[in-house]
């Protein structure tokens, strides 16, 4: 199937939602109905407050804040559903989906072939939709060093972190930021425990842009042992700011009041911001196998595209095309719908709730679309 490629001013800033967990056959007709757009009438012209039931959720722990703020705004609209997440991480989230356990998921990377293959078993097409795109911030906790940001090409960042420059004051980095008095302190670095979708796209980079000094296969899970390391978002961040000389990654909307580290993009080094990521998503290509209803990314790390901030994570909603309970389709397509809406991508984008970007009028015609096609 065709998808529209020419997405403009894509999103940014957090991370996106990822639905799922369906039922195996088709639904009953009356679903085709149970959609809905952020008003008080869905699309088929239902009334959101007529909604009932659960809409449990799991996944990617980086889009948490956004996501607590969608449900919030969700259920303002729709107060006949009691909708939850649990911010487990997306290889939690993604086999909880694959499962059955949850009606919808987080994931911070699109499905692998495999998991495709079990998801369409269980609901004919799943949907992967970019909601959510969030830089992922390099963080480090250096209390008496007096700069907004410490620059880093990323050739540095992957030997900070494999363990092959171990002190702040190294000439490596102290070449990169003049004027800048680094202290003589231990490196720590810090990565995420559990499974992580942040750590499948912090190493997509370092594979794509230091591949001399990051040899390991991106994946999931941390390759290198002797660090420390941290449960989710929130035990990475609260790793990170436990003790001094530490660097992690992290979504950025929690980095909070941690030292963030400005990534070298050509000749110059650029701070994460919404709009420095959504150029980079700009910059990329869909994947080859992406469809109406997969709208994946293949992300361009490399880019030298003037303001961009290529460490950036686009998290995916997964649904299911078709539902076995007609009460899950018409929550589920409501709830996307919602959360696809100005609205719902307004609300994520306060700099007290997330603070990502918007998705662009483009992205949000071919999203939903997408979701019209749930029953």
């Amino acid at each position: 199937m065709s998808i529209r490629r020419g997405v403009t001013t894509a999103i940014a800033a957090s991370t996106v939602l990822v639905l799922a967990a369906c039922g195996g056959g088709s639904s009953d007709p009356e679903t085709t109905d149970g959609g809905s757009e952020s008003s008080s009438t869905s699309e088929g012209g239902a009334d959101l407050a007529d909604l009932s039931g659960t809409l449990a959720g799991a996944g990617a722990s980086s889009q948490e804040n956004a996501m607590n703020g969608w449900l919030a705004g969700f259920q303002e609209q729709a107060p006949g559903v009691q909708p939850s997440y649990d911010a487990v991480g997306s290889s939690g989230g993604r086999e909880q989906f694959l499962s059955g356990g949850v009606q919808f998921a987080g994931s911070d990377s699109p499905l692998k072939e495999e998991e495709i293959a079990t998801a369409q078993e269980m609901c004919t097409e799943p949907l992967e939709l970019p909601l959510y795109i969030s830089p992922i911030a390099v963080v480090y906790n250096l209390p008496d060093v007096d700069a907004d940001n410490i620059n880093l090409d990323s050739d540095t960042i992957a030997k900070m972190f494999a363990g092959e420059i171990t002190s702040w004051d190294d000439e490596a980095i102290a070449a990169q930021n003049e004027g800048v008095e680094l202290p003589a302190v231990d490196i720590i670095p810090v990565n995420r425990a559990d499974g992580s979708g942040t750590t499948e796209n912090f190493q997509e980079y370092l594979v794509a842009t230091a591949p001399d000094s990051w040899p390991y296969e991106a994946s999931d899970t941390w390759p290198v042992s002797g660090g420390q390391s941290g449960n989710g978002t929130s035990g990475m961040i609260s790793t990170v700011e436990s003790t001094e000389g530490t660097i992690g990654y992290a979504d950025a909307s929690r980095a909070g009041d941690l030292g963030t580290v400005a990534l070298k993009v050509g000749e110059e080094y650029v701070p994460f911001s919404p709009e420095a990521a959504a150029t980079a998503v700009d910059a990329s290509p869909l994947t080859e196998d992406a469809t109406d209803l997969r709208i994946t990314y293949e992300l361009d790390r490399t880019t030298t595209e003037a303001g961009a901030y290529p460490l950036v994570l686009i998290s995916y909603s997964l649904a299911c095309q078709t539902y076995e309970n007609a009460s899950d389709a018409a929550n589920v397509k409501a709830f996307l719908s919602y959360v696809a809406s100005p609205e719902g991508q307004d609300r994520a984008a306060m700099p007290d709730v997330a603070g990502s970007a918007p998705i662009s009028e483009d992205l949000r015609t071919d999203i939903l679309a997408a979701i019209d096609q749930i029953s």
